[in-house]
């Protein structure tokens, strides 16, 4: 009986011997696959590789969200990275945490360049966001009285936007020349004696009750929800402004030509995203291509 106790002991010591051998290599066949998977790949079983955009929240990432279908088409997931400033976008960019990014102009890109030495390129213009004037206490030009209070932006590029924009509708006349340059001291002519009310870009949406009309800019009155049928003007797809400052696809140079790259500026500027942006926007945004 002690022989046949000690046998039954060493059987079955082999048995949990050899049931511990096929766990650990059950465990290190579900660990290495794991390694066969493509670097940028989205998972193993969808073959699509991934893309990692940076973006701002709105209207950018909205745009980029709605066009992800057609990415993947063409092969990419797209994976957004939102962010609220200016600077990381293309830090990031620049030290390869992401692709490429959708959030800037190219004069914005010129002077981040010239400043940080980096060497960021655009590969597509999309949209632009057109400067508005927005109804507040009159409802249309023809409302104005004398001595009407109009809000601008007070920094130099969109303040001069605003004045441009008011040229335009024959409200003011601004030094010839001036163009993205001109400031308040530049109008030659002011038949209604307006008062512009300088203030913060952000801050102006606020002011719509306490002025007769606002000149505001596209992403902020968005993001205020603004009706389009408060929005009296605004800049013409034509416009200095509009060819100036459209909003591109950016990406560090010598990355132009990445298939993921292209694919990107293909959907981004394709007939869908064009229909989408002047759908969804109400023209606060504008497609350019």
């Amino acid at each position: 009986m002690k022989r046949f106790a000690r046998s039954h002991k060493r059987a079955g010591l082999l048995s949990v011997l050899v049931l511990l051998v096929l766990s650990l290599a059950l465990v290190a066949g579900c660990g290495g696959g794991g390694k066969n998977v493509p670097k940028g790949d989205d998972s193993g079983d969808t073959g699509l590789k991934t893309i990692k955009v940076g973006a701002s929240p709105t209207p950018h990432a909205k745009i980029l969200e709605h066009m992800a279908v057609d990415l993947a088409a063409e092969g990419y997931k797209l994976e957004i990275v939102n962010y609220d400033d200016y600077v990381l976008p293309n830090t990031d960019l620049d030290a390869g945490e992401i692709q490429a990014n959708y959030f800037q102009h190219q004069p914005y890109l010129d002077k981040f360049n010239e400043e940080k030495g980096t060497d960021i390129i655009s590969v597509a213009a999309i949209h632009f966001e057109p400067l508005g004037l927005y109804a507040g206490k009159a409802r249309s030009i023809e409302e104005l009285s004398s001595g009407a209070k109009i809000a601008v932006p007070n920094d130099p590029t969109n303040e001069a936007r605003a004045l441009l924009l008011l040229e335009a509708k024959g409200l003011i006349e601004i030094k010839s020349g001036a163009g993205l340059e001109a400031t308040v001291r530049d109008i030659t002519k002011n038949d209604k004696n307006i008062q512009f009310v300088e203030l913060e870009a952000a801050a102006i949406p606020r002011t719509l009750a306490e002025v007769d009309l606002a000149v505001i800019n596209g992403n902020y009155a968005l993001d205020a929800a603004l009706s389009p049928n408060d929005l009296v003007a605004s800049e013409a797809a034509d416009s200095l402004a509009a060819t100036t400052f459209a909003n591109i696809i950016a990406v560090k140079a010598g990355n132009e030509s990445d298939p993921g790259v292209k694919a990107l500026a293909k959907v981004l500027t394709s007939a869908k995203a064009k229909a989408f942006i002047e759908e969804e926007f109400g023209g606060a945004v504008v497609p350019v291509f």
